[in-house]
């Protein structure tokens, strides 16, 4: 990964980070079915540039943000948002495809094991989860 993807995960894990105001769940499935992730997914796009909050505006105009529900603490959130991220650069998967294999609960539920890994390593166990859930 170069220093540009490396910021464009930090960028998206402030992003999920700052999302505390809105049910945890909700906030990440309609984001990475965005069109907001669409644009974070193109090789390059000004919305990557943009800043967290703006890029919550963009959301915000986009989709309905919910604010019944759990609400994650900031730390889950930044590196659920920071591994999407890093999923989608190195391995040039789309932010939906992504999220069919790695929804909010999976990626709740192995915070606690998964994010002292190399990223790398949770993004494989987290795949062997779908393919396990999934039965392929």
């Amino acid at each position: 990964m170069d220093s540009i993807q490396i910021k464009l995960c930090d960028i998206q894990g402030r992003l999920f980070e700052r999302s505390t105001a809105y049910a945890s769940e909700g906030f990440i499935r309609d984001f990475m079915n965005s069109e907001v992730a669409e644009h974070l997914d193109s090789p390059y796009n000004k919305l990557q540039w943009m800043g967290e909050e703006y890029l919550i505006e963009e959301l915000r105009d986009e989709k309905k943000l919910g604010t019944d529900g759990e609400r994650y603490s900031p730390d889950v959130l930044y590196w659920i948002g920071y591994l999407y991220r890093y999923w989608a650069c190195t391995r040039k998967e789309r932010s939906k495809r992504i999220y069919r294999q790695a929804p909010a609960k999976t990626m709740k539920r192995n915070y606690l094991a998964f994010h002292t890994f190399d990223p790398e390593v949770a993004i494989e166990d987290l795949i062997e989860i779908s393919r396990q859930r999934l039965g392929n």
